[in-house]
C-alpha cells in the first residue's frame, strides 16, 4: 500500500473515532438532560398525584349562620357609609382566627346595623412555591359558591377544616366534598371549578391588594386606609377607625 494511501487512511480512521466520541458524548449529555426533566417532573408530579389519590379524609362540617345583606363576597348594605375590606389567604392561620373571633364581631356591630359594608378579598399567596396550588384553588372554589350565595358558609367550612400549609386539607377532592356538604347544586359547582372561572377576579383582588400595599394577610382597609400595616388589627383597633370614619360624615 502506497505511504500517501496509507496515511490517509490513518486520518480518515482518527476522524471517525473523533466523529464516534462526539455522538457518544451528545447522546449521553442527551440522556442526562432527560434524565433530570423525568426526575424533576416526578418530584412535582408524585406528590400531587398521592394527594389525587388520598381519601379526602374527615370533614369538620358546620352550622351555616345568617349574614346580613350578601352579595357574593360582599355583606351589609351597599350605601353604608363605611367600607371594609379585608385581604386574606384561606391557608393563612392568622386569617381563621381574624374570621373566627374579630370579623364575626365586626359584622354584628356594625354590618348587621347598617354602619360598615364589607368585602373579603382574594389574596393567594401562601402555595407560590408549591405544587399543590391549595390558597389559589380554595379561592377558586369559594367563588364558585359565591356564585350560589353561599361564599360565606364555604368561608366558614375552609377555616373549620384548615390545620397546616400546603398539606393537602384543600386539595381538590376536599374542596368539592366541602361544597357537598353544604348542599350546593353540584353541577354548577364541578363545572366553575374545573374552569376555573373566576381566576380573573381573583387574580384582580391580588392585584388591586398588591397596589394598596398588602404584602401579608389578613390586611385590613377601613375606607381606603390601612390599618396597622404588618399586624392583624384588634376589634377595639377596627371598632375606633370604623367610629372615626362614621364622625367624619
Amino acid at each position: 500500500m502506497p505511504k500517501e494511501q496509507s496515511s490517509k487512511s490513518k486520518r480518515q480512521v482518527i476522524r471517525e473515532q473523533r466523529v464516534k466520541r462526539q455522538r457518544q458524548q451528545r447522546l449521553m449529555t442527551i440522556l442526562v438532560i432527560v434524565g433530570v426533566a423525568l426526575a424533576l417532573s416526578a418530584i412535582l408530579i408524585i406528590p400531587s398525584l398521592q394527594r389525587s389519590l388520598a381519601p379526602v379524609g374527615e370533614i369538620v362540617q358546620i352550622t351555616p349562620v345568617e349574614h346580613p345583606m350578601v352579595d357574593g363576597t360582599t355583606l351589609g348594605d351597599p350605601n353604608a357609609p363605611v367600607l371594609i375590606e379585608v385581604w386574606e389567604d384561606f391557608q393563612c392561620p392568622a386569617c381563621r382566627t381574624f374570621s373566627e373571633t374579630i370579623e364575626h364581631q365586626v359584622i354584628d356591630n356594625y354590618v348587621a346595623t347598617g354602619k360598615v359594608r364589607y368585602v373579603f378579598r382574594h389574596f393567594p399567596f401562601l402555595d407560590d412555591a408549591a405544587a399543590t396550588r391549595e390558597s389559589d384553588q380554595a379561592a377558586n372554589a369559594s367563588m364558585c359558591a359565591a356564585e350560589q350565595e353561599r361564599f360565606w358558609d364555604y368561608n366558614d367550612i375552609l377555616y373549620a377544616n384548615w390545620n397546616s400549609e400546603n398539606a393537602g386539607a384543600f386539595t381538590d377532592k376536599r374542596l368539592v366534598a366541602f361544597a357537598e356538604t353544604l348542599g350546593l347544586d353540584m353541577a354548577a359547582f364541578n363545572s366553575c371549578f374545573e374552569e376555573n372561572k373566576y381566576k380573573e377576579q381573583i387574580d384582580a383582588d391580588k392585584a388591586l391588594g398588591t397596589s394598596r400595599g398588602v404584602t401579608g394577610t389578613p390586611s385590613v382597609f377601613v375606607n381606603g386606609t390601612i390599618l396597622t400595616p404588618g399586624f392583624v388589627p384588634s376589634y377595639e383597633e377596627i371598632a375606633a377607625a370604623i367610629d372615626m370614619a362614621l364622625q367624619g360624615n
